[in-house]
């Protein structure tokens, strides 16, 4: 099992360089604000756009197919479960249905109307099709909020998760702290520590693949052992992954550790006394076409994304 393999989430992709690595990454950065945030309070159809969106910006950008197919595939299949139990549970309004006429007169005004007579439908008639439940076999029971409801969750889901890694997966930490130190210059003026931050940011995307790497020794540790887990019993095997969870811990902050040494050795004593050039950050024509379709993406959310 290669977790940095199988499960590159969170980790940057240096080669192949797509034109999504060329872009600034403020830029990006607030492509990847704006994804975040206009599915709130927007309508079905747009949160739908917006997973096409993604997908289409994965295709056209040329990500290697071994990095994407893997996280897209089981993005996907846990998004189509969410939406399938989403789907057929409670919508939590607990209303029971009925015709407007009792049955009795609704079966004779049925039976005073001529059979070969051609009755004009009026507006009302129009819309007796009309019906809250969907679908109806047993207990499984699909109703018109339940299905919205499970569009809803199954498309956040999505958007929330693969903006991100593909933000991730397209921008260098050191680009990232970069980009969201510039954007974050007038919170100095309110004496915010923005190097800190920017710091600790830094440090917490370079700490992700050691996460996954310390997970990965462990477990190949324990399968090499060849641990008989039928002997153990359900309290054995409790307490193994106990001493596996305690070994991890002491492992990462052992690897902290040695961060912050080679940080104080290096003569890393505070941000504001030993400043560091992340990234040099310049819009260049790419980028620029990248704002103007930014400025499109907004208009088209609220002509079409707005919830009625």
């Amino acid at each position: 099992m290669d977790l940095l393999r199988s499960l590159p989430l969170g980790l940057y992709l240096e080669q192949p360089q797509t034109w999504l690595h060329k872009l600034d990454p403020r830029v990006k950065f607030i492509w990847l604000m704006s994804f975040l945030t206009t599915y709130v309070f927007a309508n079905n159809l747009w949160r739908l756009l917006l997973v096409l969106v993604l997908i289409f910006i994965t295709f056209i950008a040329r990500i290697p197919r071994r990095v994407w197919r893997q996280q897209m595939g089981w993005l996907l299949m846990l998004c189509f479960f969410v939406f399938a139990i989403a789907a057929i549970s409670p919508d939590g309004l607990g209303i029971k249905y009925q015709p407007r006429l009792p049955a009795y007169e609704s079966t004779m005004i049925e039976k005073s109307q001529p059979a070969t007579s051609t009755v004009t439908p009026s507006p009302a008639n129009r819309h007796s099709k009309y019906s809250y439940v969907l679908f109806e076999q047993g207990v499984v029971k699909v109703t018109r909020r339940s299905l919205d409801l499970a569009t809803s969750f199954s498309t956040i889901l999505f958007t929330v998760i693969y903006s991100t890694n593909l933000y991730l997966l397209t921008t260098a930490p050191e680009e990232i702290t970069a980009a969201i130190e510039s954007l974050m210059q007038p919170l100095r003026r309110l004496k915010l520590p923005v190097t800190e931050i920017t710091l600790t940011l830094t440090l917490s995307l370079r700490f992700i693949p050691l996460v996954l790497e310390e997970v990965q020794n462990l477990f190949r540790s324990v399968m090499t052992r060849a641990i008989n887990w039928k002997k153990l019993g359900f309290k054995g095997a409790v307490k193994v992954w106990m001493l596996v969870a305690e070994r991890l811990l002491e492992n990462l902050l052992l690897r902290a550790e040695q961060m912050a040494n080679a940080m104080m050795v290096r003569g890393f004593t505070s941000p504001n006394e030993h400043r560091v050039q992340w990234h040099e950050l310049k819009l260049r024509r790419l980028d620029w076409l990248a704002i103007a379709i930014l400025v499109l993406f907004w208009g088209a959310r609220l002509a079409i994304g707005t919830k009625v």
